[in-house]
């Protein structure tokens, strides 16, 4: 670090860039090794060279890291890192930008919309971006197309969000009913509730480890949502589950992720964001993180048990709520259900275009919007879900189910 700098001082003016400063910058004292490992000895050398007697040296230091919140306090004081520039993912120009750019010297299809790609990317970093246009390029090559068209795109979208189709999978009929009906229960749901994203995709096609999956859309970018927004969003998870017991009375496993989803954002909701009437807009819970380690180990709480019990109480009543508001919205609409589980069993996907013909004689949605693209559906019953690209706070990170 020393020859670092008296070289930066010898070609001064000069800039010095440290990537990923957190490998070297964690809070001291935190170590395993106690205060005398290499990594705090290189900190200590940082901080002096950062703010050492010499006022006269034009060395400027800048650094990177996506931790800030364990780098060591006297990293961050005036002198040293003392100005810090946030890089939020794109929103929707941001996007449209960084398409243009990924997309230059590629051959496009005339049909190709980059605001459209971009609308449905909602919650990409470039980097998604750029994998994005990679993967609808290598599926045009694979399709032996000279140009890289709208279809591919979409394709490419789903690959990401979901995973590759799994066409070797063999469903039987019995399942497959059920994973429509399943399907159908999540857009009926989020078609119907107000403050649900605009449904796109419905399909039983199994992508990585989901059975089929409800892709809904936002319509613009947001960075903050309501109680009742989070309330038709806890419904429109439930609604898969809902609906199998309508039609079935009985459940499967498929609803595994839903329920686990809709149960960490009720919980979200009463800790972390003060939407239950009950408790108040009061934080409940800390959690601790080994530093050294960049691992979380636990809650720490902060609050009596007779407060946990209320927690656990006010967590199922929105679960509750949620899944009594899925059962009206598919017991009045349960002909619609139906005849969009035929479709699915006959057709296997069904776009936004025919999903709205269903829903002819119901009002369309007003003020849609939302953060990510959201994926319900059927989990497989053989290992986890693959995770979607990751949202804007403060809405949980969506995965298929």
């Amino acid at each position: 670090m020393r020859d670092l700098f008296d070289q930066a001082k010898r070609n001064s003016p000069c800039i010095v860039f440290v990537d990923e400063i957190d490998a070297v910058g964690r809070q001291r004292g935190a170590g395993l090794g106690g205060s005398h490992d290499e990594r705090e000895q290189t900190l200590n050398q940082i901080l002096v060279e950062m703010d050492g007697f010499d006022t006269n040296t034009n060395v400027i230091v800048v650094a990177a890291t996506n931790r800030p919140d364990v780098l060591d306090p006297a990293l961050l004081r005036p002198g040293r890192f003392d100005r810090q520039v946030i890089l939020d993912r794109p929103d929707l120009r941001g996007r449209v930008a960084i398409l243009k750019v990924h997309t230059k010297g590629k051959p496009l299809d005339k049909t190709v919309d980059t605001e459209n790609v971009a609308r449905k990317s909602a919650g990409f970093s470039g980097a998604d971006i750029a994998n994005l246009v990679n993967e609808a390029a290598i599926l045009a090559a694979r399709r032996n197309r000279k140009v890289i068209g709208m279809s591919e795109f979409n394709e490419a979208l789903e690959r990401i969000v979901a995973g590759p189709e799994r066409k070797s999978r063999i469903i039987s009929d019995a399942e497959k009913r059920i994973i429509a009906i399943h399907e159908g229960g999540h857009a009926v749901v989020q078609r119907v509730l107000p403050k649900c994203d605009p449904v796109s995709k419905v399909t039983i096609i199994s992508r990585g480890m989901a059975l089929g999956y409800t892709m809904a859309l936002p319509t613009e970018d947001r960075y903050l949502q309501s109680k009742t927004e989070f309330e038709d969003k806890i419904a429109g998870l439930l609604g898969g589950n809902a609906a199998e017991r309508l039609v079935f009375g009985d459940t499967t496993t498929g609803a595994s992720n839903d329920i686990e989803k809709a149960t960490d954002l009720a919980r979200r909701m009463v800790t972390e964001w003060g939407m239950s009437d009950k408790l108040g807009p009061l934080a409940f819970g800390k959690r601790d993180e080994m530093i050294f380690l960049g691992r979380e180990i636990g809650e720490q709480r902060n609050y009596s048990d007779d407060v946990a019990k209320m927690i656990d109480e006010e967590v199922r009543a929105f679960i509750e709520r949620g899944y009594a508001r899925a059962t009206q919205v598919l017991t009045e609409y349960k002909g619609k259900l139906l005849t969009l589980a035929d479709m699915l069993i006959a057709e296997e996907t069904v776009e936004s275009e025919e999903f709205e013909k269903i829903f002819d004689d119901v009002p369309p949605k007003q003020n849609l919007h939302g953060i990510v693209p959201a994926l319900t559906g059927s989990a497989a019953l053989d290992g986890p879900t693959p995770a979607a690209p990751p949202s804007a706070a403060p809405s949980p990170t969506p995965s298929p189910s």
